[in-house]
């Protein structure tokens, strides 16, 4: 009975640290509706240092949270700046409330903690550490369906989870420069999304072909050599992206001429004469040699003074396209037939038979027609959410890579309809049950208002200030002591915030096995450089590759 004896003066250790960490570090100074300030101990902060409470041990620090008790409800905020007092040598600090909780009797920590302040406190109010308990009680799941991405900064235990319907349901953008692990990352939480939802329906562009290696095993990989989109899918815009090439002041006799010539191609098929009203947009398949002898046809109508070139130059860029094998995966003789159904089953993942995401890889489409592919995949998920309100579809998740690419701000915009198709999917889609996810390295790029749509912002590291700038002009008042540590993040962490998560979050994303990572690590110079061997087979098998045009 005497060896237990010292185990009572172990258990007094973590007390008096728990007592230490409950002591107050400072007062409120000035409140202010969700900004407010507080006067920090240089000396309590120093002694919170020695903590082993990772969270603690942070407190008072820009990014830390502290809480402040409103007689029995604790207000959990951040802190957004520190400004040395030189007078009273205390630290002055700028802190945004983010949400509160009511206090535990026995503990003393948070719990039952929701967004938003409904009672604040008043100038002179005590300010303490957060603690690694309160954390857990804050970051804890409130029984949402949710997916866990990675570990909250700084503990080491607390896991970081998104709730998937809030996160869909309002849009989501991931955001980082480039080399900071964000293709890494986005795989990450796809896989994660997949595994919680193996018969979803989830779409990505993929323009450089790096997620074909990460979804192999989970997905449907789709490119030049599989893809057999058929051009007839396409509407009457994206026909003229397409087929007609004139941009001055004769652009609009061509695209007359190709609108009344593609309606009476369409009205050939038997299908046309079931319709009551049949237009250029309807998906109703024709052939490509219907549609040049309308033109032909029109052309023999003409007098003799009347100016065949509008009509010769339209007719030139259909036999063009139709003869390049570049072009073949859309534009091939083979594709008449209606496969419309089935095209929309494979790329939709309707039935998604263990593979519930496509991967559209576009790196092989030739770049002039890339943002029209892109466009036509884009308008076909959301035509399909509006015509089937009436049934019970199930709702799409369109992931776009690069997305500054395809929805780019004023100044870069080339008036293509992915711009257009993209804006309008990202400000009415969720009314059709269509999520978006952008992914994107510049977002000062995208166009304007379409990152205030995205619900749930997710931002790792930006080196650019503009992309700073608009990232926290997008994202909520409450975030900001967060937004402020984005040039200071680690690669493979992020600032989370918006609908997905209770309150703004520091993450680090967990590692992801070698398998499930996308083509997309840097190479390594001084490796590679100092490798020799293979090279004649590799250029060989390359310039194979390369005058096949095919992978």
């Amino acid at each position: 009975m005497d060896e237990p004896e010292p185990e009572p003066e172990e258990e007094e250790a973590p007390e008096s640290r728990k007592t230490s960490a409950h002591r107050p570090i400072g007062e409120v100074l000035q409140i202010a509706g969700s900004s407010s300030r507080a006067v920090l101990s240089p000396a309590r902060l120093a002694e919170c240092a020695q903590e082993s409470d990772p969270s603690v041990r942070l407190a008072g620090l820009v990014g830390s949270q502290i809480k402040v008790r409103v007689g029995q409800v604790w207000l959990l905020a951040s802190v957004r700046t520190q400004t040395l007092d030189r007078q009273t040598g205390e630290i002055v600090a700028e802190i945004d409330f983010l949400g509160e909780g009511s206090e535990e009797k026995l503990t003393g920590r948070i719990r039952n903690f929701t967004r938003g302040i409904t009672h604040y406190p008043v100038p002179g109010a005590e300010v303490f550490a957060a603690t690694n308990a309160d954390l857990a009680q804050v970051y804890a799941s409130d029984g949402r369906s949710n997916i866990q991405i990675g570990k909250v900064f700084p503990t080491k235990d607390i896991r970081a989870g998104l709730y998937i319907d809030a996160m869909l349901g309002k849009h989501f953008a991931l955001l980082g420069s480039t080399g900071t692990g964000k293709s890494t990352s986005a795989a990450l939480i796809l896989h994660r999304i997949v595994e919680s939802a193996p018969d979803g329906h989830i779409v990505m562009i993929d323009p450089h072909g790096e997620y074909s290696s990460a979804f192999r095993g989970t997905g449907q990989i789709l490119d030049v050599g599989n893809l057999k989109v058929p051009y007839w899918l396409m509407n009457f815009e994206e026909h003229c992206e397409v087929f007609v090439t004139n941009q001055g002041t004769d652009r609009q006799a061509d695209m007359d001429i190709l609108s009344k010539c593609l309606l009476k191609a369409r009205s050939k098929n038997r299908m046309a004469e079931q319709m009551s009203r049949l237009t250029v947009d309807s998906p109703i398949p024709y052939l490509l040699s219907d549609l040049t002898n309308a033109i032909q046809d029109e052309m023999g109508k003409l007098d003799k003074a009347t100016n065949t070139a509008p009509f010769l130059r339209v007719k030139t860029k259909i036999e063009e396209i139709k003869a390049d094998p570049r072009y073949q995966f859309m534009f091939s003789g083979m594709l008449v037939a209606d496969t419309m159904q089935e095209v929309i089953q494979r790329v939709f993942r309707m039935p998604g038979n263990g593979t519930p995401i496509s991967i559209v890889d576009v790196s092989g489409v030739p770049s002039e027609i890339t943002s029209t592919v892109v466009a036509l995949l884009s308008r076909m998920v959301f035509d399909f959410a509006i015509w089937g309100r009436d049934e019970k579809t199930r709702p799409i998740l369109l992931v776009c890579e690069e997305a500054h690419r395809y929805v780019p701000n004023e100044k870069n915009a080339d008036k293509s309809s992915v711009g257009r198709i993209l804006s309008r999917i990202a400000k009415e889609g969720r009314k059709y049950g269509i999520s978006l996810g952008l992914i994107t390295q510049r977002p000062s790029d995208l166009a304007e208002g379409v990152l205030s749509q995205c619900g749930t912002i997710l931002s790792m590291r930006l080196n650019n200030e503009r992309d700073q700038d608009f990232v926290k002009a997008a994202m909520p008042e409450g975030a900001r002591g967060f937004l402020d540590t984005i040039p200071a993040l680690r690669n493979r962490e992020c600032i989370v915030c918006g609908e997905g998560t209770a309150i703004p979050m520091r993450v680090t994303f967990d590692d992801l096995e070698e398998r499930k990572r996308p083509a997309s690590e840097d190479p390594s110079f001084s490796e590679l450089w100092n490798e020799t061997g293979g090279e004649e087979e590799a250029v060989e098998r390359i310039v194979t590759r390369w005058r096949a045009q095919h992978r």
